[in-house]
């Protein structure tokens, strides 16, 4: 197969396969390669029609990626909604994505969120704009001491890290009397991420970040 059908038929697997993507940056950044293989693929041949397409769309893309790149810690675009842990969207939420939710979990499940969920428990909603791309729980468990039990982020957004917004107010958390943040066992593949809210590991398992009120 010559080179240049290669090119033209990687670039249409690139934009399918993109399509197939629930992650928004792993789409946009897919869909752009393919975008541009498409183009020129289009061009070489005088294929002018598709060509001026792929390019718009290629351009496109640029666009969202970086505008989502620019977005990624703008505190004026995510906001961040304390709500009861019995609150009835919150188990929405949480019925909604259980699967998925129960492989981010540090301690089981009816230790905070469930029939009978306890007073102690803080529960914050990350949103971005009117859709909730984020769940943060915390439970008091006595001398300063918040034990992350949850920081899960829905699919479309998990090539970002929107649980930063609940931990860069640390106020919420000093309002409640907390002096220290511990995940107790960090989910698999979220070293980078507790690393980057500021996290520090403590032991093999365990991870800690100070609260300091502003």
């Amino acid at each position: 197969m010559p080179w240049w059908e290669v090119v033209g038929w990687a670039g249409s697997v690139l934009v399918v396969v993109s399509l197939m993507q629930a992650r928004v940056w792993r789409f946009r950044v897919m869909n752009l390669a393919g975008a541009v293989l498409a183009t020129a693929y289009n061009a070489t041949f005088g294929i002018w029609a598709f060509a001026a397409m792929n390019g718009a769309i290629a351009v496109i893309d640029v666009y969202w990626l970086w505008r989502l790149r620019r977005e990624r810690s703008d505190a004026a675009v995510y906001a961040v909604v304390e709500v009861a842990p019995d609150d009835a969207y919150l188990r929405h939420v949480l019925a909604v994505h259980a699967v998925d939710v129960a492989r981010h979990r540090t301690v089981p499940q009816d230790d905070v969120v469930g029939d009978d969920a306890r007073g102690d428990a803080l529960a914050f909603l990350v949103v971005r704009g009117d859709e909730t791309v984020g769940v943060v729980l915390v439970r008091d468990v006595g001398d300063g001491t918040g034990v992350v039990v949850l920081d899960w982020v829905t699919p479309r957004f998990r090539d970002f890290t929107p649980g930063e917004f609940v931990y860069r107010d640390s106020d919420v958390f000093a309002r409640h009397g907390l002096r220290r943040l511990v995940v107790p066992t960090a989910p698999a593949g979220a070293v980078a991420y507790l690393e980057r809210v500021g996290f520090r590991r403590v032991d093999e398992r365990a991870w800690e970040r100070s609260v300091v009120a502003a």
